[in-house]
């Protein structure tokens, strides 16, 4: 009877302490890999994704295994229309650190670029669990889904099923 106040305080400690885990962003830790981080996202304002791929690979090299590394990495593929890449580069993100929402809105999206529309929408469901139907991830991803295929998916589909692409005016 006379612990059970101060079994109260740590368990709630506890549990503060273990859900501070888990809502923390993932940070780039090393300078070098900062400034490389910098540099990409200065690329990619620039619109020169190659340069901003080139920097994401080098400060990989320097934080091996950084999800924030790899999701803008990730990103910067995608951009470039590079979506089987993306994708692993979204999973590996997601296998360090499995509730990162900038990973899993990023992934749903190239899912949704890509046509796997009913994919994208599991990680649509996902995000409004973690984060809620307000957050800037979920109103990313749920955009994505409404526009549906890019033109270069759906062409690749029709490709793939024999059928004509439909001629589309410049």
């Amino acid at each position: 009877m006379r612990y059970t106040p101060a079994a109260v305080a740590l368990s709630l400690l506890a549990a503060l302490t273990s859900s501070i885990g888990y809502s923390q962003a993932s940070q780039v830790s090393d300078p070098r890999a900062s400034a490389l981080m910098a540099q990409g996202s200065a690329a990619v304002s620039a619109g020169d994704l190659d340069a901003a791929i080139g920097a994401y690979e080098a400060a990989l090299t320097v934080e091996p295994g950084s999800a924030a590394v790899l999701v803008a990495l990730a990103d910067a593929e995608r951009r470039q229309g590079l979506t089987g890449k993306s994708l692993h580069y979204y999973r590996v993100a997601l296998e360090a650190d499995p509730r990162n929402l900038s990973a899993i809105a990023g992934e749903g999206v190239a899912l949704a670029e890509k046509g796997a529309l009913d994919k994208a929408g599991r990680n649509l469901a996902r995000l409004e669990t973690l984060c809620g139907k307000q957050c800037p991830q979920t109103a990313e991803l749920s955009g994505a889904i409404a526009r549906g295929p890019t033109e270069i998916a759906k062409s690749a589909k029709a490709e793939v099923t024999g059928a004509k692409p439909e001629p589309s005016e410049n």
